[in-house]
């Protein structure tokens, strides 16, 4: 069932403590803030003693609050000159505050104001689910889970390091010290993970040594006499660092997403391409609508689109993406009703999901005229930070950030694959080895069918067809508009409006169908007086890969060949083909899909926290089409 986000409202206590009015708690000493996260999250982790000279390194906390704990671990870790490569730090928040009550907090420490500033200029629009932030250049990953942390928690894939128990007293908040929740983190404990918290009280202790943690009493912050401090004693094997090469085939946005997600991890990547350049094929278009799914339930597709969307926007929008070519703008998107009952029903989710103005707008008729400066069809759902992108741009400036560590082979037509030894094997038209690899990603959309170890994912083509009309004959568009077609603003002095959907192979441009995309037009934008029937205008023909749950295909691919037998199977018995990974199957939303699905490959791949809850990860799962396999038998 939906649960709305409700922020946390700012409140201090009669001596000007940071105050929770939900759970009736201090956020955290009288004695002062930083001085208690110094002393028990990072003393007591035996930081940054313990992450020095790593690769990587993750911490959990069980609820951000301030940001306080966040803010000290950041600044020790920024000043070591022994600290870890990578810095993963999670946190789970149920009442997140807004980023201006952040501000007037975070004044209170001017000792973190540098990276106090760059936390709220990154800081998530406050809707439920799981938000990945990059920071320090991409070298701290921070992964805030905004939501009730019981149910979070135990829909996260990772392994943990260290763990900041940090809620607020287990009498005015027991869910965060439950049962379920704490043995949850010894699920996903490292070896020799530690963990510290200001809590000593005898259940707390006797769940954390029930989960496999020894926890003892250890010097207290203030007042506070005691607290305690332990270790993760139970036995894990330790992870096999993955060999850090790799294939790609395909430079649309799915393949040089992935590359520059594997090349910000260090890896060595060749990406091989049959065309002259990246996104020169479903990925061509000369605009691409950027928004969200919404649905009253707020359902699986509804939740992978919002955490795509939003981390999407976060990664284009940086400074050195524009720097590196991308060409985006976030105008807003607004979609219409199609009838007066589906204007009512927008209405009403707009109300039931009470998503923030910022990323969510309701707008009656009158109001979406006024929005956008001239007569609207009906009303509907504005999307402030959505707009248009440019795709081909988008690959460009990708492959521009990745930089070296990306071998690009343009112009080479794939005609097999295989797997040999250790290592899978790339082959042209002509039998001559391209690359070699441990591992493989297939990002090439429907094309991916063609080899026999992907054949039976059930991807099919469908055409489409953009009718590209010259800026003038519109009027200005501030906002890109979607109904039952879509229209962008003007780029390079073209509107691109779509878009056809036929289940054909024909390349070449059809006079019905810039037609059909006229008449949709003008049920965007009311009396234009473009006549389909006589305006003919410059097109483009594209063919999007369209799985049958219209959701895309992200992860390792099963093995065929040894599919479980009982029809009871879990995605967990699947057997999949070793180091044969595919990004695929993004349809017309490859926009959206394509940045976080290549960094949660990425950190699959890497051994990493994942950005996705489970639920979610299983949803995008190739082996899914398996199953479904498996549970048509006979």
């Amino acid at each position: 069932m939906y649960e709305p986000l409700i922020p946390a409202r700012l409140a201090y206590s009669e001596a000007g403590v940071p105050w929770s009015e939900q759970y009736g708690d201090l956020y955290h000493s009288a004695e002062g803030g930083p001085g208690q996260a110094r002393h028990v999250f990072l003393r007591g982790n035996r930081l940054p003693e313990r992450w020095q000279g790593k690769d990587r390194f993750v911490i959990l906390e069980t609820g951000f609050g301030t940001g306080l704990n966040f803010l000290a671990t950041w600044s020790a870790w920024r000043d070591d000159p022994q600290a870890c490569r990578r810095l993963h730090y999670i946190s789970a928040e149920k009442h997140p505050f807004p980023v201006d009550d952040l501000a007037a907090l975070h004044a209170a420490w001017p000792e973190f104001a540098e990276p106090a500033a760059q936390l709220r200029a990154n800081w998530p629009t406050l809707v439920p689910g799981c938000h990945r932030l990059e920071l320090a250049g991409g070298r701290l990953i921070l992964t805030l889970l905004f939501g009730d942390a019981g149910k979070l928690l135990g829909k996260l894939r990772a392994g943990v390091d260290a763990f900041y128990l940090d809620g607020f007293t287990p009498a005015q908040n027991p869910d965060l010290w439950s049962p379920a929740l704490l043995g949850r983190l010894g699920e996903m404990a490292n070896r020799g993970a530690s963990l510290a918290t200001w809590s000593v009280a005898v259940p707390v202790r006797n769940l954390l040594h029930d989960a496999g943690f020894r926890a003892d009493p250890y010097p207290g912050f203030g007042r506070k006499k005691e607290m305690l401090a332990g270790r993760f004693v139970l036995e894990r094997p330790n992870d096999t660092p993955p060999e850090r090469r790799a294939i790609v085939l395909g430079a649309g946005v799915a393949g040089s997403t992935c590359c520059e997600r594997l090349a910000s991890r260090g890896w060595q990547v060749t990406l091989i391409d049959r065309r002259p350049g990246p996104g020169m094929e479903a990925s061509g278009n000369l605009a691409g609508i950027v928004m969200p799914l919404i649905a009253r339930d707020d359902n699986i597709a509804a939740r992978l689109s919002r955490a795509a969307y939003l981390y999407g926007l976060r990664a284009w929008q940086r400074p050195e993406a524009g720097d590196a070519g991308a060409r985006l703008a976030a105008c807003g998107v607004m979609q219409f009703a199609r009838t007066p009952e589906q204007e009512a029903q927008m209405r009403r989710t707009a109300e039931i999901l009470g998503f923030p103005d910022q990323f969510l707008r309701f707008l009656s008729q009158a109001e979406a005229a006024d929005w956008l400066g001239h007569a609207a069809p009906a009303g509907g759902w504005l999307f402030p930070q959505g707009g248009w992108a440019n795709p081909p741009s988008l690959c460009r400036a990708a492959l521009a950030l990745a930089g070296e560590r990306v071998q690009a082979l343009f112009e080479r037509s794939v005609g097999a694959i295989e797997r040999a030894g250790a290592d899978w094997r790339v082959f042209d038209d002509d039998g001559h080895c391209l690359a070699e690899a441990p591992t493989l990603i297939l990002a090439s959309g429907v094309d991916a069918i063609r080899f026999e170890q992907a054949s039976r994912l059930p991807i099919q083509r469908m055409r489409g067809q953009v009718t590209l009309v010259p800026e003038g004959v519109l009027p200005g568009l501030r906002s890109a508009l979607c109904r039952d077609g879509y229209a962008a603003p003007a780029v390079d002095g073209l509107h691109a409006v779509g878009a056809s959907y036929d289940a054909d192979a024909d390349p070449l441009p059809r006079a019905a169908c810039d037609a059909d995309n006229l008449r949709r037009l003008s049920g965007l934008l009311p009396g234009i007086g473009i006549d389909p029937e006589s305006r003919r205008f410059a097109s483009r023909v594209g063919f999007r890969p369209v799985p049958p749950d219209r959701l895309p295909i992200a992860g390792p691919l099963p093995d065929w060949g040894q599919l479980p037998d009982s029809t009871a199977a879990r995605l967990g018995d699947m057997v999949r083909q070793p180091g044969l990974y595919g990004l695929l199957g993004y349809a017309s939303r490859g926009l959206v899909w394509a940045n976080l699905l290549a960094e949660t490959l990425a950190s699959q791949l890497a051994g990493e926290p994942l950005p996705l809850e489970t639920d979610l990860l299983d949803a995008v799962d190739p082996g899914r089409f398996a199953l479904r396999a498996i549970r048509k038998r006979p």
